[in-house]
C-alpha cells in the first residue's frame, strides 16, 4: 500500500480524516469530481445530502477499482458542498459513514471541504474528487 496516513502531534485529531498522507507509489491517479449519479446518469438522493455523499463515495470507489486502486490508495479528497453551513456536518458524516460501511473501508485520507454556490446541475448537492497513488 503506497499511502501512509498520519495525525501529527500538535494538530487536532479529526475522526473523519487524517491530517497528512505520505505517498510512496509510482503512479498518480486523479479521479474527476464525482456527483450523485448512478450508472445511468440519474441523480441518487435528490434533496438528501447524506444520500448524495454516499453515492459520491461509491462512484469514486468505482473509478478507483477500474484502475486497480481502492480508498487505501487515496492520498487526498476534496468535497464541494452547495451552500455549506456547519449545521450540515451531521448529514455529511452520515453519508460518509454509510459509504464506509458498504465499502468495507473508512475513507480517511486528508480532506478539504469547500462550500460552493452551485455545481453542474441544481439537484447536485455535493461533488467529491480524489487523488490516489498506486505502484
Amino acid at each position: 500500500m503506497p499511502i501512509t496516513l498520519v495525525n501529527p502531534s500538535g494538530l487536532p485529531e479529526i475522526d473523519a480524516y487524517r491530517q497528512v498522507s505520505i505517498a510512496t507509489g509510482s503512479k498518480l491517479v486523479f479521479v474527476a469530481g464525482q456527483v450523485s449519479w448512478d450508472a445511468d446518469g440519474v441523480t441518487v438522493g435528490e434533496g438528501d445530502l447524506a444520500a448524495q455523499v454516499e453515492q459520491c463515495y461509491h462512484n469514486v470507489a468505482t473509478a478507483l477499482a477500474e484502475v486497480g486502486a481502492t480508498f487505501d490508495d487515496v492520498a487526498k479528497l476534496t468535497l464541494y458542498v452547495v451552500d455549506w453551513t456547519p449545521d450540515k456536518m451531521p448529514q455529511l458524516m452520515e453519508g460518509i459513514t454509510r459509504a464506509a460501511a458498504k465499502l468495507g473501508a473508512a475513507p480517511v485520507p486528508p480532506a478539504s471541504l469547500l462550500g460552493v454556490a452551485a455545481l453542474d446541475v441544481p439537484e447536485h448537492l455535493v461533488e467529491l474528487e480524489a487523488t490516489a497513488v498506486i505502484d
